[in-house]
């Protein structure tokens, strides 16, 4: 089954809130953003009317979705906007490759000390993702 090409976001038609919520989308007039009467979020249309994305959030990054026809849709981040991917490959990097690189390297007491700055440079980004995802 393939999914359904996403249709212009109209403002004088009723939709469901994307929420799940059962509230119905109300659009808040002179804005281009509608409004849940159940859950009170509030949403703007994006992307030329053809994303409603969540305004108010305590997501690491924007929900949005594109409506159907008869549904919503979520629309994924892109992997460029997540910090995950990123401090996950700058751990790899460190800890699999420039850790046993720096330790075979190393002459005598100086072998500590690179250890010890892999594991910090290998925590701040696991911190960065922790303090990015954390509500």
């Amino acid at each position: 089954m393939h999914p359904q090409k996403p249709e212009k976001i109209d403002f004088n038609q009723e939709y469901p809130c994307p929420c799940r919520r059962r509230g119905r989308l109300v659009p808040i007039t002179l804005t281009e953003a509608f409004g849940c009467d159940r859950c009170q979020q509030i949403f703007v249309v994006q992307d030329n009317g053809y994303v409603l994305e969540q305004l108010s959030t305590t997501y690491p990054y924007k929900r949005a979705w594109r409506w159907t026809g008869n549904s919503w849709h979520i629309v994924h981040p892109r992997m460029g906007e997540s910090y995950l991917p990123i401090a996950l490959g700058i751990i790899f990097v460190l800890v699999i490759i420039w850790l046993p690189l720096a330790l075979k390297l190393a002459k005598g007491s100086s072998i500590i000390a690179w250890a010890i700055v892999a594991v910090v440079l290998a925590i701040l980004p696991a911190l960065m993702v922790w303090l990015t995802y954390r509500r």
